[in-house]
Protein backbone atom coordinates (compact mmCIF):
# COMPACT_ATOMS: atom_id res chain seq x y z
CA UNK A 1 0.00 0.00 0.00
CA UNK A 2 1.53 3.30 -1.04
CA UNK A 3 2.10 5.97 1.56
CA UNK A 4 -0.25 8.92 1.62
CA UNK A 5 1.49 11.97 0.14
CA UNK A 6 2.28 14.71 2.63
CA UNK A 7 0.04 17.77 2.45
CA UNK A 8 1.66 20.84 1.02
CA UNK A 9 1.95 23.67 3.57
CA UNK A 10 -0.19 26.72 2.92
CA UNK A 11 1.71 29.66 1.54
CA UNK A 12 0.61 31.90 4.41
CA UNK A 13 2.80 34.91 5.19
CA UNK A 14 4.60 34.97 8.52
CA UNK A 15 3.71 37.34 11.33
CA UNK A 16 7.01 39.16 10.81
CA UNK A 17 6.14 39.71 7.13
CA UNK A 18 2.70 41.07 7.93
CA UNK A 19 4.02 43.29 10.71
CA UNK A 20 6.66 44.73 8.39
CA UNK A 21 3.96 45.34 5.77
CA UNK A 22 1.79 47.03 8.35
CA UNK A 23 4.54 49.52 9.19
CA UNK A 24 5.02 50.41 5.52
CA UNK A 25 1.28 50.78 4.97
CA UNK A 26 0.92 52.95 8.08
CA UNK A 27 3.48 55.28 6.53
CA UNK A 28 1.20 55.67 3.51
CA UNK A 29 -1.89 56.28 5.66
CA UNK A 30 -0.05 58.79 7.85
CA UNK A 31 1.33 60.68 4.88
CA UNK A 32 -2.01 60.93 3.07
CA UNK A 33 -3.73 61.94 6.31
CA UNK A 34 -1.50 65.01 6.54
CA UNK A 35 -3.16 66.19 3.31
CA UNK A 36 -6.72 64.89 3.86
CA UNK A 37 -7.56 65.92 7.41
CA UNK A 38 -10.08 64.15 9.60
CA UNK A 39 -10.77 61.31 7.16
CA UNK A 40 -8.47 58.54 8.39
CA UNK A 41 -11.13 55.82 7.97
CA UNK A 42 -11.74 56.76 4.32
CA UNK A 43 -7.99 56.87 3.67
CA UNK A 44 -7.55 53.39 5.17
CA UNK A 45 -10.38 51.97 3.06
CA UNK A 46 -8.91 53.56 -0.08
CA UNK A 47 -5.53 51.98 0.68
CA UNK A 48 -7.22 48.62 1.33
CA UNK A 49 -8.96 48.89 -2.05
CA UNK A 50 -5.62 49.49 -3.74
CA UNK A 51 -3.96 46.57 -1.91
CA UNK A 52 -6.81 44.30 -3.03
CA UNK A 53 -6.17 45.26 -6.68
CA UNK A 54 -9.60 46.85 -6.93
CA UNK A 55 -10.90 50.15 -8.22
CA UNK A 56 -12.57 52.86 -6.16
CA UNK A 57 -15.71 54.93 -6.70
CA UNK A 58 -16.34 58.15 -4.76
CA UNK A 59 -19.86 59.51 -4.66
CA UNK A 60 -20.05 62.87 -2.94
CA UNK A 61 -20.66 66.56 -3.37
CA UNK A 62 -17.91 68.68 -4.99
CA UNK A 63 -15.22 70.24 -2.83
CA UNK A 64 -14.71 67.62 -0.11
CA UNK A 65 -11.25 66.48 -1.24
CA UNK A 66 -11.80 63.56 -3.62
CA UNK A 67 -9.28 64.81 -6.18
CA UNK A 68 -6.79 65.75 -3.48
CA UNK A 69 -7.03 62.28 -1.93
CA UNK A 70 -6.39 60.67 -5.32
CA UNK A 71 -3.31 62.82 -5.90
CA UNK A 72 -2.04 62.22 -2.35
CA UNK A 73 -2.33 58.43 -2.73
CA UNK A 74 -0.40 58.51 -6.00
CA UNK A 75 2.30 60.75 -4.56
CA UNK A 76 2.67 58.75 -1.33
CA UNK A 77 3.16 55.61 -3.42
CA UNK A 78 5.43 57.17 -6.03
CA UNK A 79 2.99 56.31 -8.84
CA UNK A 80 2.26 58.12 -12.10
CA UNK A 81 -0.99 60.08 -11.83
CA UNK A 82 -3.31 61.36 -14.55
CA UNK A 83 -6.75 62.92 -14.43
CA UNK A 84 -9.59 62.88 -16.99
CA UNK A 85 -12.53 65.25 -16.68
CA UNK A 86 -15.60 63.44 -17.99
CA UNK A 87 -18.02 65.49 -20.08
CA UNK A 88 -20.89 64.59 -22.37
CA UNK A 89 -18.73 65.05 -25.50
CA UNK A 90 -15.81 62.91 -24.26
CA UNK A 91 -15.10 60.00 -26.64
CA UNK A 92 -13.62 56.56 -25.83
CA UNK A 93 -10.49 57.44 -27.86
CA UNK A 94 -9.96 60.48 -25.63
CA UNK A 95 -9.34 58.05 -22.76
CA UNK A 96 -7.91 54.94 -24.39
CA UNK A 97 -5.83 56.51 -27.15
CA UNK A 98 -5.96 56.31 -30.93
CA UNK A 99 -3.93 55.25 -33.95
CA UNK A 100 -2.77 58.23 -36.01
CA UNK A 101 -1.14 58.02 -39.43
CA UNK A 102 2.58 58.86 -39.37
CA UNK A 103 3.82 60.12 -42.75
CA UNK A 104 7.48 59.42 -42.00
CA UNK A 105 6.79 55.81 -41.04
CA UNK A 106 3.99 55.42 -43.60
CA UNK A 107 1.99 53.59 -40.97
CA UNK A 108 -0.55 54.17 -38.24
CA UNK A 109 1.07 54.69 -34.83
CA UNK A 110 -0.83 54.17 -31.59
CA UNK A 111 -0.79 57.16 -29.25
CA UNK A 112 -1.71 56.02 -25.70
CA UNK A 113 -4.45 57.91 -23.90
CA UNK A 114 -4.51 58.97 -20.25
CA UNK A 115 -5.68 55.50 -19.17
CA UNK A 116 -2.03 54.46 -19.49
CA UNK A 117 -1.20 55.66 -15.99
CA UNK A 118 -0.73 53.87 -12.70
CA UNK A 119 -3.36 55.98 -10.92
CA UNK A 120 -6.14 57.39 -13.08
CA UNK A 121 -8.72 59.81 -11.71
CA UNK A 122 -11.92 59.59 -13.76
CA UNK A 123 -13.54 62.78 -12.52
CA UNK A 124 -17.34 63.03 -12.66
CA UNK A 125 -17.60 59.73 -14.53
CA UNK A 126 -21.38 59.92 -14.68
CA UNK A 127 -21.21 63.06 -16.83
CA UNK A 128 -19.75 60.93 -19.63
CA UNK A 129 -21.98 59.02 -22.04
CA UNK A 130 -22.61 55.30 -21.47
CA UNK A 131 -20.35 54.44 -24.45
CA UNK A 132 -17.40 56.31 -22.94
CA UNK A 133 -18.07 54.91 -19.47
CA UNK A 134 -18.10 51.38 -20.89
CA UNK A 135 -14.79 51.90 -22.71
CA UNK A 136 -13.04 52.83 -19.47
CA UNK A 137 -14.69 50.09 -17.42
CA UNK A 138 -13.75 47.47 -20.03
CA UNK A 139 -10.11 48.58 -19.83
CA UNK A 140 -10.32 48.36 -16.02
CA UNK A 141 -11.65 44.82 -16.22
CA UNK A 142 -9.27 43.53 -18.90
CA UNK A 143 -6.13 45.40 -17.84
CA UNK A 144 -5.37 46.19 -21.47
CA UNK A 145 -6.47 48.23 -24.48
CA UNK A 146 -6.86 46.83 -27.99
CA UNK A 147 -6.54 49.15 -30.98
CA UNK A 148 -6.44 48.04 -34.64
CA UNK A 149 -6.02 44.44 -33.55
CA UNK A 150 -2.99 45.18 -31.37
CA UNK A 151 -3.21 44.70 -27.60
CA UNK A 152 -1.50 47.21 -25.34
CA UNK A 153 -1.15 46.21 -21.66
CA UNK A 154 -1.95 48.84 -19.05
CA UNK A 155 0.68 49.73 -16.42
CA UNK A 156 1.08 47.70 -13.27
CA UNK A 157 -0.02 48.57 -10.66
CA UNK A 158 -3.14 50.11 -12.21
CA UNK A 159 -5.70 51.84 -10.01
CA UNK A 160 -8.76 53.79 -11.13
CA UNK A 161 -10.45 56.26 -8.80
CA UNK A 162 -13.73 57.51 -10.25
CA UNK A 163 -15.87 60.27 -8.80
CA UNK A 164 -19.61 60.38 -9.31
CA UNK A 165 -21.88 63.35 -8.77
CA UNK A 166 -25.16 62.86 -6.92
CA UNK A 167 -27.69 61.58 -9.45
CA UNK A 168 -30.03 64.46 -8.62
CA UNK A 169 -27.69 66.84 -10.45
CA UNK A 170 -28.45 67.80 -14.06
CA UNK A 171 -26.58 66.17 -16.94
CA UNK A 172 -25.64 62.84 -15.39
CA UNK A 173 -25.72 59.34 -16.89
CA UNK A 174 -26.06 56.88 -13.98
CA UNK A 175 -23.71 53.89 -14.01
CA UNK A 176 -25.69 50.67 -14.58
CA UNK A 177 -25.56 47.98 -11.88
CA UNK A 178 -23.23 45.79 -13.97
CA UNK A 179 -20.72 48.65 -14.24
CA UNK A 180 -21.01 49.65 -10.59
CA UNK A 181 -20.01 46.07 -9.81
CA UNK A 182 -16.64 46.70 -11.47
CA UNK A 183 -15.68 48.94 -8.56
CA UNK A 184 -14.46 47.07 -5.51
CA UNK A 185 -15.54 49.85 -3.13
CA UNK A 186 -17.69 52.94 -3.06
CA UNK A 187 -16.85 55.61 -0.49
CA UNK A 188 -18.03 59.03 0.63
CA UNK A 189 -15.71 61.56 2.22
CA UNK A 190 -18.40 63.87 3.54
CA UNK A 191 -17.96 67.16 5.34
CA UNK A 192 -15.05 67.16 7.85
CA UNK A 193 -15.78 67.58 11.53
CA UNK A 194 -15.33 70.99 13.13
CA UNK A 195 -11.82 70.31 14.42
CA UNK A 196 -10.51 69.07 11.06
CA UNK A 197 -12.18 71.92 9.20
CA UNK A 198 -10.59 74.42 11.59
CA UNK A 199 -7.18 72.88 10.96
CA UNK A 200 -7.75 73.28 7.22
CA UNK A 201 -8.78 76.91 7.64
CA UNK A 202 -5.72 77.68 9.73
CA UNK A 203 -3.36 75.64 7.56
CA UNK A 204 -4.12 77.37 4.30
CA UNK A 205 -3.97 75.80 0.84
CA UNK A 206 -3.80 71.98 1.01
CA UNK A 207 -1.76 71.91 -2.18
CA UNK A 208 1.29 72.94 -0.17
CA UNK A 209 0.82 69.87 2.05
CA UNK A 210 0.43 67.74 -1.08
CA UNK A 211 3.65 69.06 -2.60
CA UNK A 212 5.49 68.38 0.67
CA UNK A 213 4.35 64.73 0.69
CA UNK A 214 7.20 62.32 0.03
CA UNK A 215 6.79 58.74 -1.29
CA UNK A 216 6.77 56.11 1.45
CA UNK A 217 6.71 53.23 -1.05
CA UNK A 218 7.31 52.62 -4.74
CA UNK A 219 5.46 50.64 -7.40
CA UNK A 220 7.54 47.48 -6.89
CA UNK A 221 6.89 47.51 -3.14
CA UNK A 222 3.18 48.08 -3.74
CA UNK A 223 3.04 45.10 -6.11
CA UNK A 224 4.76 42.98 -3.46
CA UNK A 225 2.18 44.15 -0.89
CA UNK A 226 -0.66 43.24 -3.23
CA UNK A 227 0.78 39.77 -3.69
CA UNK A 228 1.21 39.42 0.07
CA UNK A 229 -2.43 40.39 0.63
CA UNK A 230 -3.55 37.60 -1.69
CA UNK A 231 -1.76 35.08 0.55
CA UNK A 232 -3.56 36.10 3.76
CA UNK A 233 -5.28 32.99 5.10
CA UNK A 234 -9.07 32.62 5.20
CA UNK A 235 -10.07 29.68 7.41
CA UNK A 236 -13.07 27.45 6.52
CA UNK A 237 -15.07 28.93 9.40
CA UNK A 238 -14.42 32.43 8.04
CA UNK A 239 -15.62 31.33 4.59
CA UNK A 240 -18.75 29.90 6.25
CA UNK A 241 -19.47 33.35 7.71
CA UNK A 242 -18.85 34.99 4.33
CA UNK A 243 -21.23 32.56 2.62
CA UNK A 244 -23.85 33.20 5.30
CA UNK A 245 -23.63 36.93 4.47
CA UNK A 246 -23.97 36.22 0.76
CA UNK A 247 -26.89 33.88 1.35
CA UNK A 248 -28.68 36.39 3.56
CA UNK A 249 -28.25 39.10 0.91
CA UNK A 250 -30.01 36.88 -1.63
CA UNK A 251 -33.18 37.05 0.41
CA UNK A 252 -33.40 40.66 -0.78
CA UNK A 253 -34.72 41.74 -4.16
CA UNK A 254 -31.18 41.82 -5.54
CA UNK A 255 -28.53 39.95 -3.60
CA UNK A 256 -24.77 39.72 -3.88
CA UNK A 257 -23.21 37.79 -6.75
CA UNK A 258 -20.33 35.31 -6.41
CA UNK A 259 -18.05 38.04 -7.81
CA UNK A 260 -19.16 40.30 -4.97
CA UNK A 261 -18.20 37.55 -2.53
CA UNK A 262 -14.72 37.36 -4.05
CA UNK A 263 -14.45 41.15 -3.84
CA UNK A 264 -15.43 41.11 -0.16
CA UNK A 265 -12.86 38.42 0.60
CA UNK A 266 -10.09 40.28 -1.26
CA UNK A 267 -10.87 43.50 0.60
CA UNK A 268 -10.96 41.66 3.94
CA UNK A 269 -7.56 40.09 3.21
CA UNK A 270 -6.12 43.53 2.47
CA UNK A 271 -7.61 44.91 5.70
CA UNK A 272 -6.11 42.02 7.70
CA UNK A 273 -2.70 42.78 6.20
CA UNK A 274 -3.08 46.41 7.22
CA UNK A 275 -3.63 45.20 10.79
CA UNK A 276 -0.47 43.09 10.62
CA UNK A 277 -2.28 39.73 10.74
CA UNK A 278 -1.63 36.70 8.47
CA UNK A 279 -5.28 35.59 8.63
CA UNK A 280 -8.72 37.09 8.11
CA UNK A 281 -11.15 37.40 11.01
CA UNK A 282 -14.85 38.36 10.88
CA UNK A 283 -14.04 41.90 12.02
CA UNK A 284 -12.06 42.40 8.79
CA UNK A 285 -15.13 41.57 6.71
CA UNK A 286 -17.23 43.90 8.86
CA UNK A 287 -14.67 46.72 8.52
CA UNK A 288 -14.84 46.71 4.71
CA UNK A 289 -18.38 45.35 4.36
CA UNK A 290 -20.31 48.56 3.85
CA UNK A 291 -17.81 49.98 1.32
CA UNK A 292 -17.86 46.74 -0.70
CA UNK A 293 -21.54 45.79 -0.44
CA UNK A 294 -23.57 49.01 -0.33
CA UNK A 295 -23.39 49.96 -4.03
CA UNK A 296 -24.15 46.35 -4.97
CA UNK A 297 -27.25 46.31 -2.76
CA UNK A 298 -28.66 49.69 -3.80
CA UNK A 299 -32.46 49.54 -4.15
CA UNK A 300 -32.43 45.89 -3.08
CA UNK A 301 -35.38 46.66 -0.84
CA UNK A 302 -38.08 49.22 -1.45
CA UNK A 303 -37.09 52.43 0.31
CA UNK A 304 -33.83 51.04 1.70
CA UNK A 305 -30.41 52.38 0.66
CA UNK A 306 -27.46 50.11 0.05
CA UNK A 307 -25.80 51.33 3.24
CA UNK A 308 -28.88 50.42 5.27
CA UNK A 309 -29.08 46.99 3.61
CA UNK A 310 -25.36 46.26 4.17
CA UNK A 311 -25.55 47.36 7.81
CA UNK A 312 -28.63 45.20 8.36
CA UNK A 313 -26.89 42.16 6.89
CA UNK A 314 -23.83 42.50 9.10
CA UNK A 315 -25.88 43.14 12.24
CA UNK A 316 -28.16 40.17 11.66
CA UNK A 317 -25.76 37.53 10.34
CA UNK A 318 -24.25 35.64 13.30
CA UNK A 319 -20.52 34.98 13.38
CA UNK A 320 -19.95 31.22 13.24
Amino acid sequence: MSAKPAEQPLNIPSVSQTQEARELIEGIVTGVSTVILGKADAVRLAVACLLARGHLLFEDIPGVGKTMLSQALAQALGLQFRRVQFTSDLLPADILGASIYDREKAAFVFHPGPVFAQVLLADEINRGTPKTQSALLEAMEEGRVTADGVTHPLPSPFFVIATQNPLTQIGTFPLPESQLDRFLMRLELGIPDREAERAMLEGGDRRAALQALRPAMDGAQLTAMQQLAQRIHAAPALLDYLQDLLGASRQLARGLSPRAGLALLSAARAWALMQGRPMVIPEDIQAVGTAVMAHRLEHSEQGASGVVAATHLMQNTPVV
